[in-house]
């Protein structure tokens, strides 16, 4: 297969909105942009203009105007955006397309995977809003009092946290698959006034029930003082009388409109979301994004990058505890259409996401890469299916293999964009990213975006080409955290980002920039390898085993061995085999093959479970604890904390 894989046609070229930025910068900045790379350069060169650019290009409701738009600008970690201005995060995606306020268009499509199906008009969405915005009001919210949320991908969860926006409170939440201790573990720390919630959540066909668990989860947080459910596995008439919390839709049943007087205003850089790390190394880094900083960053993705339009339809496979659903949300500010889901992607069939694409018209599509690869390893195929509508296909959360963009493009549509994006919750939004005005090679992300001054740097420091090295981006931008909660002197935060490479953002990510100028990303640095002192990040024997059939999950780490390191693989194969030594040769020549001699592994370890965080990162670092007699500080962290219990003692098992 070429490496070209898809290029957008002159026509789609004409019609995107990256191209009337590009005229819209030429003529008001005075300045010849021929093409993204041009485009590209002068957004890092002069962030000011651009982020100015954005803010009045997408003519974003704001009140009062800036008295700078940088300042503090020669030093990355102290740099604060537009100064002076006040905005609301909900009156913007609500009412800077003013026509759809009072619209019957659909704003949020929903379906599970028992078959429910709900629809929410543009004008009931407002009404809704300003519903549960007056009832928070009346609770006693004020500004920057902190609303959490525990509820699937639902239309309650996208109109509740709209409503937090309106009264300026931050919100955060999480699925409710979470643990209890998970769950304390992120709320405790951030002290909510509300929680809103469900009785439970379907997955795989069955109902789990989780109000006893909500139930100590609010026993446990004393700041509460509103408690709101929002039944999902029951009817409604089963709560009526209780009256330990208030009934959702009791709080959204009158007729309110949302008028601009209704919005609390904010500063630009004032706290929205908080979002968590995964925790696997300690409690959860709260990471406290701004109402301004997301807004221009997610315009810019969503309408410049992904070319999103008032026609399209987008449907994220997400949950309310990733930041793609915060990613997702926002596009209601371009007037799409948003497909919600919840439950399992691949019941009752492997196809069934696919399936919801094609009889729902949805033009752009978005999911984990690890989903895609699932498709490839359950061998699906979608010639049964028209697509017609879709044009775009998302991937993030870990590297997109080779091999998947080969299976999208023979298996599911030969015509689609495909765009690998990465970035993650530390931003809220991405690094390097998709372009419409650019091809599509295998194996690359096509860009780095708008105003972020993406680098590829070396131990040294120094900056490499078509060489693996640390992601870093060297100038400010508005998505940054502005603090982390309960971090007061910043200490976490410089830790975090600016330790390796001072006054750099140091992502934490291996990557490459390819011949193309797209994007190889490899992993995770920080779960880098060392044997014999040669650094290799696990993705690299993650891609090898990808479409290794008998290989459902692995997990790779670095064991302390002989005053050096050795590599171990641990395997958790399909039901019922079990791995002997023609497996093990196999998997070893195979990596082999595609690597180095060492990359390849010294044990090979069967296990029957793969330790995950909710969010569904694999958890190298507890294991690396585990076999080492460590402590993992942080249990509450994994879905599946039971799975460790397997990886203790492995001088005893088998494989070598």
């Amino acid at each position: 297969m070429s490496d070209l894989l898809w290029k957008p046609s002159e026509q789609s070229i004409s019609q995107a909105n990256m191209t009337r930025y590009m005229q819209y910068v030429a003529k008001e900045y005075d300045v010849e942009i021929s093409d993204y790379s041009a485009l590209h350069q002068w957004s890092v060169q002069f962030p000011e203009q651009f982020w100015q650019s954005i803010f009045t290009f997408f003519e974003v409701i704001k009140h009062n105007t800036w008295r700078s738009v940088m300042s503090q600008c020669n030093d990355m970690f102290m740099t604060r955006w537009f100064d002076g201005v006040s905005l609301s995060f909900a009156e913007n995606i609500l009412n800077l397309n003013q026509q759809y306020k009072n619209s019957e268009k659909i704003a949020l499509e929903f379906y599970n995977e028992n078959g429910r199906k709900e629809h929410l008009s543009y004008q009931r969405l407002h009404q809704q809003v300003a519903c549960l915005a007056r009832s928070f009001k009346e609770a006693g919210v004020k500004k920057g009092d902190r609303i959490s949320a525990v509820l699937p991908n639902i239309p309650e969860a996208i109109v509740s946290m709209l409503a937090s926006s309106s009264v300026g409170a931050v919100w955060s939440s999480c699925s409710p698959d979470f643990g209890l201790q998970a769950m304390l573990d992120r709320f405790l720390q951030i002290e909510p006034k509300v929680l809103l919630f469900t009785d439970g959540y379907y997955y795989k066909g069955k109902p789990h029930y989780r109000l006893d668990t909500i139930d100590r989860l609010i026993e446990k947080i004393p700041s509460l003082e509103l408690t709101i459910i929002v039944p999902y596995l029951e009817q409604e008439n089963v709560y009526s009388l209780n009256d330990k919390y208030q009934l959702f839709d009791k709080l959204i049943d009158t007729e309110h409109s949302l008028d601009p007087d209704l919005f609390e205003k904010t500063e630009f850089s004032d706290p929205l979301y908080i979002l968590f790390s995964s925790g696997t190394t300690g409690a959860p880094k709260c990471i406290v994004h701004s109402a301004g900083g997301t807004l221009l960053q997610h315009l810019k993705e969503l309408s410049l990058h992904a070319d999103l339009k008032n026609t399209d339809k987008l449907f994220y496979y997400t949950s309310t505890g990733w930041m793609m659903w915060n990613w997702m949300l926002s596009s209601l500010v371009l007037g799409v259409t948003l497909v919600l889901y919840d439950g399992s992607p691949f019941f009752p069939q492997p196809d069934s996401l696919i399936k919801l694409i094609d009889d729902n018209d949805v033009s752009v599509f978005g999911c984990g890469a690890k989903y895609i690869s699932s498709l490839q390893k359950s061998k699906v195929e979608c010639d049964l299916y028209k697509l017609d509508k879709l044009r775009l296909i998302l991937s993030t959360g870990s590297p997109l293999l080779a091999e998947s963009f080969d299976y999208v493009y023979k298996s599911i549509k030969s015509t689609v964009q495909l765009s690998s994006i990465s970035g993650g919750t530390d931003i809220v939004s991405c690094f390097v990213l998709g372009n419409p005005l650019l091809p599509v090679y295998r194996n690359e992300i096509q860009c780095a975006g708008l105003g972020m001054d993406v680098q590829v740097l070396d131990d040294a420091g120094e900056a490499v080409f078509n060489k693996k090295g640390e992601l870093v981006c060297a100038s400010a931008f508005p998505s940054m955290p502005i603090y982390f909660w309960n971090d007061p002197e910043n200490k976490k935060y410089y830790q975090s980002y600016f330790n390796h490479y001072p006054g750099i953002w140091a992502h934490g990510d291996y990557i490459e920039v390819t011949k193309h100028h797209g994007y190889i990303i490899y992993g995770r640095s920080d779960a880098t390898l060392n044997p014999g002192g040669i650094r290799i990040g696990t993705a690299e024997i993650y891609r090898q085993l990808e479409n290794y059939d008998s290989i459902v999950d692995c997990l790779v780490v670095g064991q302390r061995w002989k005053s050096d390191q050795r590599i171990v693989l641990f395997v958790q194969l399909k039901d019922k085999l079990v791995l002997n030594e023609n497996m093990i040769a196999e998997i070893k020549q195979l990596i082999r093959n595609n690597t180095s001699i060492h990359h390849v592994p010294n044990k090979v370890i069967q296990v029957n479970d793969v330790p995950k965080t909710y969010s569904g990162k694999i958890a190298e670092l507890a294991v690396t604890h585990v076999i080492h007699n460590e402590e993992v500080t942080n249990l509450s962290a994994l879905i599946n904390p039971g799975s460790l219990k397997q990886y203790e003692n492995i001088e005893s098992l088998q494989y070598d």
